[in-house]
Parts: structure tokens; sequence; C-alpha cells
């Protein structure tokens, strides 16, 4: 006979249980809220004397440290429970299941084949790539509250005697055409001449016709191995296609496309790494710098959760 909170049990509804997909799905969404708040936070902190921006920008650095260590908490709890309720798989099935779904890889009647096609093990390869990649910023987030810490502090006493500041930029997947559209404003009343979607199609159709010149570099930073199925030029062309239509982050290679495209003189300021200097035949001659003013980036490998980050340097006394 069933007790009474058998019988309760028997006939509740159990709620559907999300799968690996959505929660990887929600966690990245819950991490790109917590990165807008913080963006917001710093920017409403970007008021008053010197001192007092500094003090507002540690409290928000130290909350949005608090609940960054909290919601990776959750994260890692619900993953592991979700993973102690498999059924019918072995570890190392589970594993390959989670890369693949981390990869954005459907893995809905998952099964290998034993024979996969060059294309198939290309969309492997390239599943295996944005895993690494994720996991990789997931082991980093133990470290990133202190080493965002000292990399904005050096950072900052690198700007403060250039009487310069970071503007911030959303961190959308956009940021490094957003940064560059918000510089090209400084100089056109506050608005600029090309919007950020604009900037992307330039870079993707610079880089086209100038494949021979970015093509080595590319294939290099991609670790790309070109079989039979495509030739080179074919994946560099599929690849700004994504530059210009999607929301692929930008790197070196865009940058090299704009500073052309745009005939400016741009600097990338870091905390990590030596600063980065491009188009130097563009450089202004004159005193002043008002003819063709220099871009100015700053380039942030713990910035935010999801990975590097470039935003906007101003003047201290603009904005």
């Amino acid at each position: 006979m069933e007790t009474p909170e058998e019988a309760e049990g028997s006939t509740s509804k159990e709620e559907p249980q999300e799968t690996l997909e959505e929660m990887l799905s929600r966690h990245r969404k819950e991490i790109i809220k917590i990165d807008d708040k913080e963006m917001s936070l710093k920017k409403a902190a970007a008021k008053g004397s010197k001192a007092e921006q500094k003090a507002k920008k540690k409290q928000v650095e130290d909350e949005m440290s608090q609940l960054r260590s909290q919601l990776k908490a959750k994260h890692k709890q619900e993953l592991a429970l979700l993973g102690s309720k498999a059924i019918g798989s072995t570890e190392k099935d589970n594993l390959d299941v989670f890369v693949k779904a981390i990869a954005g890889v459907n893995i809905t009647g998952y099964s290998q084949s034993a024979n996969p096609s060059k294309g198939a093990r290309r969309r492997e390869r390239r599943a295996q790539e944005e895993a690494a990649r994720e996991l990789r910023i997931q082991e980093e987030q133990s470290n990133i509250i202190s080493d965002r810490v000292i990399e904005n502090e050096r950072l900052e006493r690198k700007l403060d005697p250039l009487g310069l500041r970071i503007n911030e930029i959303k961190p959308d997947g956009h940021c490094l055409y957003r940064a560059v559209e918000d510089q090209l404003s400084l100089s056109s009343n506050n608005t600029s001449p090309c919007s950020f979607q604009e900037l992307r199609k330039m870079a993707a159709n610079y880089m086209r016709h100038h494949a021979s010149d970015f093509l080595p570099f590319f294939l290099s930073e991609s670790n790309i191995e070109v079989d039979a199925d495509n030739s080179p030029l074919e994946i560099f062309e599929k690849y700004c296609k994504e530059v210009e239509s999607t929301a692929v982050w930008g790197g070196q290679l865009e940058l090299g496309a704009l500073t052309h495209c745009l005939k400016k003189h741009i600097v990338i300021y870091s905390g990590s790494f030596p600063d980065v200097e491009m188009g130097k035949e563009y450089k202004s001659e004159t005193s002043s710098n008002l003819s063709n003013p220099t871009i100015l980036l700053s380039y942030h490998r713990h910035a935010y959760g999801l990975g590097e980050h470039y935003n906007s340097v101003v003047p201290n006394a603009m904005r």
C-alpha cells in the first residue's frame, strides 16, 4: 500500500528536464547579462572626480566579481547534477556529447560514424576547437578576477600619464567594430561616418580583394588544414562572409584591413601585452593630430567572462 508521500509523488507531474544544449545556452545568456550589467555600472561610475571614479570602479569590480563567482558555482552545480542523471552512456560518451554541445553541434540522436566524410571531420575539428576555447574560458574563471584587476591596473598606469581613459564598449561580439565606430565619432560631432555593420563589410571586402596579403596569416591563426573539398580561398571567402554578416569576433586581421580602408593610424593599448601600432603610414605629422586623428583602442584579455574584448580609449576631459 502506498504511503501518502508515494501517492502524492505518483500523481504529481515532473517538469521536463533541461537538455545539455538548453542549459549551456542559458548559461551563456546569464554570463552575457552580467557582462552587460558590469558595462552599465562602469559607465555610471565614470562621473565625478578621479578619486571618486576610481572608488566607484573598484566597488563595481568587487560586486561583479562576487556575482561571477556565484554564477560559476551555480553553473558547475547544474552541470554536475545533469551529468549525474545521464543514463545509458559511458563516461567518454558523455564527455564527447558535452564537448559537442558546448561547440553548438546538434547532439540529437548522436552516434559516431565508423567512416566519417572529410566534411564531417572538418566540422568535427572546428567543433573541437570551439569547445576547447569554451573550456579554456571556463577554466580561467577561477583566475579571471585577479587577472582582470592586474590587467586593469597596468592599463590604467599606462593611460593615466597620457591623459587617457577607457570608454566601455558593449561586449556583444561586435566590440572591435563598435570601438572603432566610437573613435570615428570623436572627430565627427559624435556621429560616426560608418556604423559597426558598415565597418564589418568594409573589412571583409578589403580582405577579399587583398586575399594574398591576409590568407597566410588567416590559415596560420586558424590552424586550418586544407583538404580536397575546399581550397584555401574558398575557406577564406567563407570566413569573410562571417565577418560581414555575423557577430564573429574581430582581431588583428580585421584591424589590419580597417587601417587601410579608413587610412587611419591605429594604436591598441593593453595591460597584458605590448602595445600594437598599425598603419604608421597614415599617422598625422602635425603636432595637433587633428587633420587625421589616430584611432585609440584598448585590448582586454580578461575583461569579461566570454573572453577577449576591445574598448575605445578617449581623453579624460571628453564625455
